[in-house]
């Protein structure tokens, strides 16, 4: 696998899932489920102000590149030594 391919792909999806969820928490404000799960997994994290926002999408592209980060190299030693 490509670190760089996989890492940028991961980033972005976790970009994409989190404006995804903010979108969801503007339709269905009722609920108040994505303020509270945002505020948990995103600390800094403030529902609706642009700090906030900026914070949030920044700590979760961060989450995503670092899964990447971790994930690929675990993968390629265990294909090589594993796969076919």
């Amino acid at each position: 696998m490509n670190l760089k391919i996989v890492t940028w792909a991961l980033a972005l999806s976790a970009a994409s899932l989190y404006l995804l969820c903010i979108g969801y928490g503007l339709v269905n404000p009722a609920g108040g489920h994505m303020r509270e799960f945002l505020s948990i997994i995103l600390p800094g994290f403030e529902w609706l102000t642009p700090i906030g926002f900026a914070i949030g999408l920044a700590k979760i592209f961060l989450y995503g590149a670092l899964i990447g980060l971790v994930y690929v190299p675990i993968h390629n030693v265990l294909q090589s030594r594993f796969g076919n």
